[in-house]
């Protein structure tokens, strides 16, 4: 193709074919297995905290790895989200960074979890079903002028229903083509660059896990996408449920392969979210997974950083006035958010935040802390933290973010993400 091998990148070779960056992405990695027989499956970061944001882009760096961001509407939106970004705030964040550290690799913004009353401010005000899709409307079109090149359209929630009715299959298939119609005359209106398309969700309430509801999803926008003129659209990725959520950490490599199996003939590979913590990442690509969220995770380990270096202050300053306290910061800061209240065990429903057991209470702070890294409290007492720390010599915000980097290295190397970039680059 006319570029040296060391030059090469999966966005210059994506633009040289045509095709959208992570459509390209995904063939680059097919091509990789019908010639290697080594598949490789894309990480998606959630960028819940600068830390981690630029910590994805180190290890981008460092592995030489494609890296995907998934931000949620709670995450980055119009309203700022929890981070405080809009969607060009965070696409021009990105790409700063990019150049400050030297990141070459390709990175993909991309929205997770486009749809109706999936944004906590959706279902707390109790937003009418026209206006929660009006929102999510705006969302699209201010994704795609920021430059996002994945959007997961995700109409699988509707907070109408009533306890334990599911919504129905072809309900979800008509407001997934709504959603990409919506983008799709909007992104052509502005002859804006082609984006890629997620769709489905790994939670039960869509009816997904069950592979008759899964093929009439596919099915049903094998007819609608043409029907609407959008023939040259199909959704790169499919979300499965592959056995993880925020409570389950084993990845059931029969159900996913079987999965990626049915998506295959429709063009589609499968992704998983929920992908914390998971105990067996290295069966990802021998199941032929398309890629993999991972978000929560990656606060908790921010969170645990800050307390190891918390307690390096107080080794080295005591309890004088001037320490950071920053575990009870962030604990208070929690439980202000009100935020820890969605994870409630029934046995725990109605009691204040000090009355829940200790452990738990731990975990609530470990698993709420992205909702607060911006709280003013919290963003002084790290100011502290970090200050004090460095009259000791010690970079601590280096650390933080050298820990998260370290364990975003351990999904790159269990996925096949290392040294991808130019890998795949040259398939295409």
């Amino acid at each position: 193709m006319g570029e040296k091998a060391e030059s090469l990148t999966l966005r210059i070779a994506a633009t040289q074919a045509g095709l959208p960056a992570v459509e390209a992405m995904i063939e680059a990695v097919r091509r990789h297995y019908r010639r290697m027989g080594e598949w490789v499956t894309l990480l998606a970061v959630c960028p819940n905290s600068e830390a981690v944001l630029k910590a994805a882009l180190v290890a981008a760096r460092d592995q030489r790895a494609p890296m995907l961001f998934a931000a949620t509407l709670n995450q980055v939106d119009l309203d700022g989200g929890y981070t405080g970004w809009r969607q060009a705030d965070f696409v021009n964040l990105v790409r700063s960074y990019c150049r400050e550290i030297g990141c070459t690799s390709t990175v993909v913004c991309c929205l997770d979890h486009g749809g109706p009353w999936l944004k906590d401010r959706q279902r707390q005000a109790q937003y009418s079903y026209e206006a929660a899709m009006a929102g999510v409307k705006d969302s699209l079109v201010a994704c795609i002028d920021a430059g996002y090149e994945l959007l997961h359209v995700d109409p699988t929630v509707d907070v109408r229903l009533q306890a334990g009715e599911t919504i129905h299959i072809r309900v979800v298939a008509q407001r997934t083509l709504e959603l990409i119609d919506h983008a799709e005359r909007h992104r052509r209106a502005r002859g804006l660059p082609r984006v890629s398309y997620e769709v489905g969700t790994e939670e039960v309430h869509s009816g997904l896990a069950n592979l008759d509801n899964f093929r009439a999803l596919l099915d049903a926008l094998k007819q609608g996408l043409p029907a609407r003129g959008l023939g040259d659209v199909w959704p790169v990725f499919v979300v499965g449920k592959v056995g993880t959520d925020l409570h389950t950490t084993e990845f059931d490599a029969e159900v996913a392969g079987t999965l990626a199996a049915v998506a295959e003939p429709y063009g589609s590979v499968i992704k998983g979210h929920y992908s914390d913590n998971v105990s067996n990442p290295e069966a990802y690509p021998r199941s032929r997974m398309g890629g993999a969220n991972v978000g929560p995770e990656f606060t908790e380990i921010e969170y645990e950083t800050l307390i190891a270096l918390q307690q390096q202050e107080m080794s080295a300053l005591g309890r004088t006035q001037g320490v950071s306290d920053i575990g009870a910061v962030l604990e208070h800061a929690v439980e202000r958010s009100e935020r820890w209240k969605k994870w409630l065990h029934p046995d725990e429903e109605g009691r204040p935040f000090g009355a829940i057991a200790p452990e738990r209470r731990g975990w609530l702070t470990r698993t709420g802390c992205r909702y607060i890294w911006t709280d003013p409290e919290v963003l002084a007492a790290r100011q502290t933290l970090y200050r004090n720390l460095a009259t000791r010599g010690v970079d601590a915000e280096r650390m933080v973010i050298d820990c998260i980097a370290q364990r975003i290295g351990h999904y790159c190397r269990a996925f096949h993400l290392v040294g991808a970039e130019e890998r795949l680059a040259q398939e295409m």
